[in-house]
C-alpha cells in the first residue's frame, strides 16, 4: 500500500513538473528567440537557419530552470496535498514524516541526474552545434536584406552599395568593397547588375565595370563587360569563436589541468592560460573556466537541499506565529538557496578557503538542513 501511495506521490510530482517546465522553458524560448531575430535581419540567414539555431538552445534554457520548477513542483503538490487532506493517507498508513522527507530526498535524484547530463553532456553540445552551423552557414538571406542607397556589410570584410534595385531584380549602379587583409582590399564598381542563385549559392552577376586591386606597393584595375562575383566566399558577421559553455567538459579539464597550478597571474588575480598551440584555451582565464565547470557539476547538488526544504513543509511548528507564515518562509527559504547556488559561483578562486567553502556548500547544507529536520520528527534509525 505504501509503495502505491509514494508511486502517486512522484507522478503528481513528475507531472506537474513536466506541464510546468514546457511552459515556463517555451516561454522562455520564444523571448530569447526573438532576440535573435537578427540573425536574419542584421546578419542575413535564412528563417530555416534561424528556427534551427533557436531550437539548439532548449536544452540550455531547460536545464537552467529545473531546479527552480522541481522546487516549485514539490511546494505546490505538498500544499495540495495539505489543503485536501491527503497527506493524512500517510499518517494513517503508518508512514512517519521523516520517511516522507527520505522518499522526496530519494526522489530528488532522479532531477540531479537529469541536471549532471544535461549540463554536463547535451547543453554544451547543442551550444556547440549551433554556433558551427551559423558558422557554416550561407548567407542565403542576403538578397532581401538589399536596399537601395543603403551600405550593406551583413558578412565580414564585404561591404555592398547598390544606388537603385528594380523589382524584378535588376541592380544598377553597383559598388562592392572587398578587404583581402590588413594591406590588400579589392573594390569593384560597375553599371548593372543582378543576382543569381547557382549550385545553392549566391553571386552577383555584374555587367561593365571594373575590378581594383589595391595594396601598399602598387594598384591593379581590370574592366570587364560580365562577370560573377561569388558571395558563398564570405563568413557571417555573427561570432563564431566558441564560447566557454560550449566548449567540451573534457577539454575544459585539459585546459587548467596544468595552469591551476600556475603562480604568474594578470593584475586581477585571475589567472590566464596563454598557450598560442592551444587555440581552444588560448586567452582564457582559469577562473571563468572553474567557474563553467562549477556550474555544470557542483550547482545541481543544490537540488538536494531544494527537495529537503520543499518536503519540510509536512511539519506542522508548535508556533501559531510560526505556522501563519509556514509556506510563506520556507518558499522564501527556497528562493534565497537557489540565489545562493548563483552566488557561489564568484567565490570560485578568490581566495582557497572560499573555494572549498563553496565546493562544499551544497552538501554541507544537505547534511545541516537533514539532521534539522531529524530531530524535528524524532528520527529513529527503524524509520530508514
Amino acid at each position: 500500500m505504501n509503495k502505491l501511495i509514494f508511486r502517486k506521490l512522484s507522478l503528481d510530482i513528475l507531472n506537474f513538473f513536466l506541464i510546468s517546465s514546457f511552459s515556463i522553458t517555451f516561454i522562455v524560448w520564444i523571448v530569447q528567440a526573438v532576440n535573435f531575430l537578427d540573425l536574419v535581419s542584421d546578419d542575413g540567414h535564412s528563417l530555416f537557419v534561424y528556427f534551427y539555431y533557436v531550437s539548439l538552445n532548449l536544452p540550455k534554457i531547460f536545464s537552467k530552470t529545473i531546479i527552480f520548477i522541481y522546487f516549485i513542483s514539490i511546494f505546490y503538490i505538498i500544499i495540495k496535498y495539505y489543503n485536501s487532506n491527503e497527506l493524512i493517507v500517510f499518517w494513517n498508513n503508518g508512514i512517519k514524516k521523516i520517511q516522507f522527507i527520505n522518499f522526496i530526498f530519494r526522489f530528488s535524484l532522479i532531477f540531479l541526474v537529469l541536471q549532471l547530463i544535461l549540463n554536463v553532456f547535451i547543453v554544451p553540445k547543442t551550444q556547440n552545434l549551433a554556433r558551427m552551423y551559423i558558422k557554416n552557414s550561407n548567407i542565403d538571406f542576403l538578397p532581401k536584406l538589399i536596399s537601395e542607397k543603403k551600405f550593406i556589410n551583413v558578412v565580414k570584410n564585404l561591404t555592398i552599395f547598390i544606388e537603385e534595385y528594380k523589382k524584378n531584380g535588376q541592380l544598377k549602379r553597383i559598388y562592392i568593397n572587398e578587404k583581402i587583409d590588413n594591406n590588400k582590399s579589392k573594390i569593384i564598381v560597375s553599371e548593372s547588375g543582378k543576382i543569381i542563385r547557382k549550385n545553392n549559392k549566391y553571386f552577383l552577376r555584374l555587367f561593365n565595370g571594373g575590378m581594383t586591386d589595391i595594396n601598399k606597393e602598387n594598384t591593379f584595375t581590370l574592366n570587364f563587360s560580365e562577370t560573377d562575383y561569388d558571395l558563398s566566399n564570405f563568413s557571417t558577421k555573427t561570432v563564431t569563436r566558441s564560447k566557454i559553455q560550449e566548449l567540451d567538459s573534457l577539454i575544459l579539464f585539459s585546459c587548467i589541468k596544468n595552469e591551476i597550478l600556475n603562480k604568474d597571474t594578470n593584475k586581477d588575480n585571475l589567472k590566464v592560460i596563454n598557450d598560442p598551440q592551444n587555440k581552444t584555451c588560448h586567452l582564457r582565464t582559469v577562473k571563468s573556466i572553474s567557474e563553467e565547470l562549477y556550474k555544470r557539476f557542483l550547482l545541481p547538488f543544490y537540488t538536494l537541499i531544494i527537495s529537503l526544504i520543499g518536503a519540510s513543509l509536512i511539519i506542522e511548528p508548535k508556533s501559531n506565529y510560526l505556522l501563519r507564515f509556514k509556506k510563506l518562509n520556507i518558499f522564501l527559504i527556497g528562493i534565497l538557496i537557489i540565489i545562493l547556488s548563483q552566488i557561489s559561483l564568484k567565490f570560485i578562486l578568490t581566495s582557497i578557503n572560499l573555494t572549498y567553502f563553496s565546493l562544499l556548500l551544497p552538501f554541507i547544507l544537505v547534511i545541516i538542513y537533514y539532521l534539522f529536520l531529524a530531530i524535528l520528527t524524532n528520527f529513529k534509525l527503524s524509520y530508514l
